[in-house]
């Protein structure tokens, strides 16, 4: 088939990459024109993996080009997705400028039957409203699809190719055609196509990154509860996950959600029911819960040198939000910083993408200092915040990391650890419900 792809963030890159990988004609256009030159040569400009290696041979095999230009993506191509960035307001709605501008602008070049699929987390009844936008300035045919994504930074290749499942919202049969005929070489192996109204569909993703969230605040919180009874969250962890009814996905402790999803779509929900008149008290709790959370690391840093920080060092292992990706958006690492900043405390940190998005965010503090690899960040530091578990961190050399810092003593916000031999090597431990 040939498709438009229109923006070349996250979603959209990997989307026309995968689709192009499975032999359709992928046609992605962005406004950014810098950015698109950088991706005629191949340049993803994000990081994940395996997609530089797609890009580049889908690049050139001729199945994907960039284009700046809306009409011209528009007009030679069949089906449209539009992936385009759906950020929070202030008050936690969603910002919808982009995607309207955009649905209105294409209208005018629309020049034959099209189908126009939503791809960003969209609140409900934004198929609808596309729809009567569009209709007032073309006379062609034309379906609005719902097709939210569910792609895990770190896997997003993987997921695309191999889909859990694939919802599509809509309800003419002409266009569910072409978008199950479209993903059908993406599901040899079992079909996975769920069809449905475009209503259900927007409102499907907003459920199920808003379960995950529940589910991690959830374990964040029993472990809160182990740190007070002397129990041990990761035995609890193994004993609940083991129940066929609950499975083992996303109960590992930490220290909060980040990332572009769930943060967004917890708050991006709870604007949804209040628009309907519902109280949505469960997701308010949620997004209390991993706001302190995310400050757990604080707290016991606090603890352990009587709240005198001033002056001291530390040293953050893990700046993205987590493992296999570079996005610092809502990191945890990026709270941790900022407090500890405030209470007069300097940083170190390292992590194995993320650098260049973490020092861009700090350029302007000098008590922030970024390092090229994770030992070189503990020289003469008082204390090591481990923040995302990278594996890069699982394996350490505990006589290599005393010789360098000051202070021996390990936060560790993922339980990646053994508390039992850091200890018996001199090292002060503190984990999550440990």
């Amino acid at each position: 088939m040939k498709l438009g792809i229109i923006g070349t963030g996250y979603v959209g890159l990997v989307s026309g990459v995968c689709f192009a990988e499975n032999g359709n004609d992928v046609l992605c256009m962005d406004v950014d024109e810098k950015k698109i030159e950088r991706l005629k040569k191949g340049d993803p400009v994000i990081y994940e993996p395996q997609l530089e290696e797609l890009l580049k041979k889908n690049i050139s095999e001729g199945r994907v080009s960039f284009t700046s230009s809306l009409k011209e993506a528009v007009q030679s191509n069949d089906v449209i997705f539009l992936c385009l960035p759906t950020p929070p307001n202030e008050d936690g709605s969603v910002d919808m400028t982009r995607v309207l501008e955009v649905a209105e602008n294409m209208a005018q070049y629309i020049n034959g039957y099209k189908v126009i699929v939503s791809k960003s987390t969209v609140p409900v009844g934004t198929c609808e409203r596309i729809t009567k936008m569009i209709l007032k300035k073309t006379k062609h045919d034309f379906d609005v699809v719902s097709n939210p994504e569910f792609l895990k930074e770190g896997a997003a290749v993987n997921d695309f190719m191999s889909p859990d499942r694939v919802i599509v919202g809509t309800g003419s049969k002409k266009a569910a055609e072409i978008m199950k005929e479209l993903y059908s070489s993406f599901m040899r192996v079992s079909e996975r196509f769920l069809l449905m109204d475009e209503r259900s569909s927007e409102l499907a993703k907003y459920a199920a990154n808003a379960m995950l969230a529940v589910r991690i605040s959830f374990m964040n919180e029993i472990a809160n509860i182990c740190e007070r009874v002397k129990a041990d969250i990761n035995m609890i962890r193994i004993g609940v996950g083991s129940d066929s009814r609950i499975g083992n996905s996303f109960l590992f402790p930490g220290v909060g959600y980040g990332g572009s999803c769930f943060p967004k779509d917890v708050k991006g929900l709870i604007k949804i029911a209040e628009e309907y008149d519902y109280d949505f008290k469960t997701l308010r709790a949620i997004d209390d819960i991993n706001q302190k959370q995310k400050m757990l690391l604080v707290e016991k840093v606090k603890k352990h040198f009587k709240g005198d920080l001033a002056g001291k060092i530390f040293t953050i292992w893990g700046l993205s939000y987590k493992p296999r990706t570079d996005d610092i958006r809502e990191a945890p690492a990026r709270t941790v910083t900022e407090a500890l900043l405030i209470e007069g405390a300097k940083i170190q940190a390292f992590d194995p993408a993320a650098n260049e998005n973490f020092k861009n965010l700090f350029k302007n503090n000098k008590n922030v200092k970024i390092f090229s690899n994770n030992y070189s960040a503990l020289k003469n530091s008082d204390g090591l915040i481990l923040i995302t578990e990278w594996n890069e961190f699982r394996r350490i050399d505990i006589d290599k990391m005393k010789s360098l810092m000051k202070t021996c003593v390990i936060f560790d916000g993922r339980n990646i650890y053994s508390p039992k031999t850091l200890r018996e090597k001199g090292f002060a431990y503190y984990g999550v419900g440990r």
